[in-house]
């Protein structure tokens, strides 16, 4: 049998044919992974990068968001806006003080107190804050009732505007606010006394009038009236606030005051008999007796 002197150096041959093959296939096949992976890396690199830029262009200082903001608005060119509306606060019906209170009466004996000093401020006695008014109107009928009728007769008598009641929070937070109260405590003491004693230039003259103003020109608007009856409570269930009187009688006296309490006032609406008898019925429907001083209610 012949033998092949090449088998040998064939197979030797083959063998290495076939690892250098196998080399050459694995590094292409690295090369095409390494490609295709920075290729991708880079694309995503890219989407990345263009989406930071497109958001940074929407929402930067130069970008749409900006332009969106800017609808309306002058350029840099125009330069500054000519505005023909001045910026004021003007004075109108809606400015006006509404608040309820009640005025301080023209007399010597009260504008020289010191202790009503902090009540000038507010020209009269304001609660600070919306009270609750109560309000009536009465007219007044005498019932005739005849023999062996089924239904009486109502024979009228008089109108009258009835007492009103105003009843008020009043908070105290600062010892401003503690003069304030004692300020209006000592007001009700005052116009609820008459002129009477060696040292009143009035002796016999009655509690002064006072004037009810509140709410605007169609509620309460100048409205005379005389102070009947006033309440204020002292509760046990709150703080105290210590306030120095100065200016007072006793220099440095101090008060303790209530950091809330309730003022109840009633007031009767009093006209005199001149104003009463000039009274026009039409002039009232039709509202004419507001602008003046009258104060029919």
């Amino acid at each position: 049998m012949a033998t092949d002197p090449f088998g040998a150096v064939g197979k030797a041959v083959k063998t290495q044919a076939n690892k250098a093959q196998a080399s050459l296939i694995a590094g292409a096949q690295a090369s095409v992974e390494k490609f295709v992976g920075d290729t991708l890396n880079t694309g995503v690199g890219f989407i990345d990068s263009t989406i930071k830029n497109v958001t940074s262009e929407i929402f930067g200082a130069l970008g749409f968001a900006k332009l969106a903001r800017s609808i309306n608005l002058p350029s840099a060119e125009t330069g500054k806006v000519d505005s023909k509306v001045g910026a004021g606060f003007a004075q109108s019906a809606k400015d006006a003080d509404w608040r309820v209170k009640l005025s301080l009466p023209a007399s010597p004996t009260l504008d020289n107190s010191k202790l009503l000093s902090p009540l000038i401020k507010t020209n009269g006695f304001c609660f600070p804050i919306t009270p609750t008014i109560i309000v009536s109107h009465s007219a007044n009928y005498n019932t005739l009732q005849p023999v062996h009728t089924n239904y009486p007769f109502q024979i009228y008598e008089n109108s009258q505007a009835d007492d009103i009641v105003i009843t008020g929070e009043f908070p105290v937070e600062s010892p401003d606010d503690a003069k304030y109260w004692i300020g209006a405590i000592h007001y009700l003491r005052t116009v609820t006394k008459m002129f009477y004693g060696e040292t009143s230039a009035n002796a016999g003259s009655p509690p002064p009038m006072v004037r009810l103003n509140g709410y605007g020109d169609y509620i309460f608007n100048n409205v005379p009236v005389v102070i009947a009856n006033f309440t204020v409570d002292l509760p046990a269930d709150v703080d105290y606030i210590a306030t120095a009187l100065e200016g007072a009688d006793i220099e440095g006296a101090t008060s303790w005051v209530p950091t809330n309490s309730q003022i109840s006032v009633t007031l009767k609406p009093t006209f005199s008999r001149r104003r009463t008898s000039e009274f026009n019925l039409q002039k009232f429907v039709n509202g004419d007796y507001i602008s003046g001083s009258e104060g029919f209610i």
